[in-house]
């Protein structure tokens, strides 16, 4: 078990190293879409690459709908595993809408998973990303 520092230390050092293993500017907050965003998360038990929808309800309703609408596409072309949550609870009890790919069985505190978690956020950022360019008029209308 890690103490509160280790566990900082680990978290830090893993950030550290998967920016310097794939040194690519991601869109994540800057999809010129307010409320939406692209997130990376790697915990005790999982690593996730996800598309956010914050924002008032009325904002969140109407991207989830254009997504909604894209859904075959983002499963057939992009992100096959692709989970949708329309209402995502956050720790902080925030409600959100998300769009998710998942990976089980790593830890930010095993290295030993620390190679596959960047390869898995570098292949699954890339798709959702190339998903959100060729369809972001659609997203933005």
């Amino acid at each position: 078990m890690f103490n509160k520092e280790e566990s900082r230390k680990l978290r830090e050092e893993f950030w550290i190293a998967f920016g310097k293993s794939y040194p690519k500017k991601w869109i994540l907050y800057k999809t010129k879409i307010k409320g939406l965003s692209f997130k990376f998360y790697f915990g005790l038990k999982a690593a996730r690459v996800s598309l956010d929808i914050e924002g008032e309800l009325e904002q969140r309703i109407h991207l989830w709908e254009k997504l909604i609408s894209l859904k075959s596409i983002l499963l057939d072309e992009y992100l096959a595993n692709a989970i949708f949550e329309e209402y995502y609870i956050l720790e902080n009890k925030k409600e959100i809408s998300r769009i998710y790919v998942e990976k089980l069985e790593v830890s930010i505190h095993n290295k030993n998973t620390w190679r596959d978690t960047m390869a898995f956020f570098k292949v699954h950022m890339k798709l959702f990303e190339a998903f959100f360019l060729e369809y972001r008029d659609i997203l933005i209308s």
